[in-house]
C-alpha cells in the first residue's frame, strides 16, 4: 500500500498520517479493521471486497445497500472466496524486456509462470515468492509497470451486454465507497460486448 501511494506521488506526510491512523498512534488514531465481504453480482458473478474501516456496521450496511440496489446479493463469509486464489502479479511491458531473459530471471527467482497478454508479459507468483521475484527483476534491470498481490479468479464468467452493464454498475458503486480498498470479480467481457455496453 505504501509503495502504491509513493508510485502515485502521494506526499510522505500523508502516507505517514495514514500509517499512524491505521496503527492507532498519533493524533489521527482510530481502530481500523480489515474486513473482506463476499457476494454475487448479476449473472452469478462472484465478488470479493476488501475494506479498511473504523466502523464495521456502517460499512456492512453500505456494502449491503450497493448489492441490493444493483441486482446483487451480499453473501456470507466463505461463499465466494474459494473461487479466488491469492497471487502476485507483475506486469512487464513487452518492449522493456527480452522474453527469454524475463523467463529465465522470473522462473529462477521463484515465479510460477510468465504469460503473454496484450502488450505485456504477466509474471505470476505465489504471495510468498512475490518480493523475491520483484527484487530479481529490479536487480536484472527489467522495468515493470505494475506489481501487486491480488486475488485471481480461478474461472471467469462471460457476460452479455445487459448483465455486463449491471455488474459494472455494481462494481463502480462499490469502488466509490471510501472504505473499499479493492474489488475482485470473476467475470469476462468480450470486446464486442464491451463495445455494445459503451454505446
Amino acid at each position: 500500500a505504501v509503495q502504491k501511494a509513493k508510485d502515485g506521488n502521494m506526499p510522505n506526510d500523508n502516507i505517514q498520517r495514514a500509517i499512524d491512523k491505521g496503527t492507532g498512534s498519533g493524533a489521527d488514531a482510530a481502530a481500523i479493521e480489515r474486513i473482506t465481504y463476499e457476494g454475487y453480482a448479476p449473472g452469478g458473478v462472484a465478488v470479493l471486497i476488501d475494506v479498511l474501516t473504523d466502523n464495521r456496521n456502517r460499512t456492512a450496511s453500505d456494502v449491503r445497500y450497493v448489492f441490493s440496489k444493483n441486482g446483487g446479493k451480499l453473501g456470507t463469509s466463505g461463499s465466494v472466496a474459494y473461487l479466488f486464489e491469492r497471487k502476485g502479479i507483475i506486469l512487464v511491458p513487452k518492449d522493456a524486456a527480452d522474453e527469454d531473459e524475463l523467463m529465465m530471471v522470473a522462473l529462477e527467482s521463484g515465479a510460477e509462470d510468465v504469460e503473454e497478454q496484450e502488450g505485456d508479459y504477466r509474471v505470476v507468483t505465489s504471495p510468498e515468492e512475490f518480493t523475491a521475484v520483484r527484487g530479481a527483476l529490479d536487480e536484472a534491470g527489467i522495468a515493470y509497470e505494475n506489481a501487486e498481490i491480488t486475488m485471481e479468479p480461478q474461472n471467469s464468467i462471460d457476460l452479455d451486454a445487459g448483465t455486463a452493464r449491471q455488474t459494472l454498475r455494481l462494481i463502480d458503486a462499490l469502488e466509490e465507497n471510501d472504505d473499499v480498498q479493492e474489488v475482485y470479480a470473476n467475470f469476462d467481457i468480450s470486446d464486442e460486448v464491451m463495445a455494445e455496453v459503451a454505446s
